[in-house]
């Protein structure tokens, strides 16, 4: 039950106990004890909400930054994530295999905010040896909900 009561939540977090109790065939109170197990086991983290950005602020920014860090003495790259993951710009921050150590996802209200965060508070900091900032330029989906463009493309359509 654990694992299809945790994607019927991914998809919809708003679904009511009994609604969930429905469609998993389980009591209310089953779902009710199985929800506060993944609370108190910190699987369960937080619900949101999924966003379409650019239609709530044009002028909103987000971007992702890869970082090339230098591994701290016993914790690794523990001690570099978490003092990133301290500024409130921070969406997210993630330890990844490849060219670059850690990914980091940040939200601004403009574009400047965004590229001065990133030239004088994460490229400044201890452990920090290079960035690389990407800029969202649009998105087609996020948290797997597709977004549809109110004006889509008709460029492609052509008349008989």
């Amino acid at each position: 039950m654990r694992k299809e009561l945790l994607n019927l939540l991914r998809v919809n977090c708003r679904l009511k106990n009994e609604e969930l109790a429905a469609m998993l065939a389980v009591s209310t109170q089953d779902v009710e004890r199985e929800i506060a197990a993944l609370e108190e086991q910190n699987i369960i983290m937080g619900y949101s909400a999924v966003i379409n950005e650019e239609k709530f602020d044009k002028n909103a920014v987000t971007a992702h930054i890869e970082l090339k860090v230098s591994p701290q003495m016993e914790n690794g790259y523990a001690a570099v994530a978490k003092k990133v993951g301290q500024f409130r710009q921070v969406e997210s921050v993630q330890l990844m295999s490849g060219a670059y150590d850690l990914a980091v996802t940040v939200k601004g209200d403009n574009l400047r905010e965004v590229a001065l965060f990133v030239s004088e508070r994460l490229a400044a900091m201890d452990g920090v040896l290079s960035t690389s900032t990407h800029f969202i330029l649009e998105r087609f989906k996020e948290k797997g909900v597709l977004f549809s463009s109110d004006d889509d493309d008709e460029r492609s359509l052509t008349s008989p």
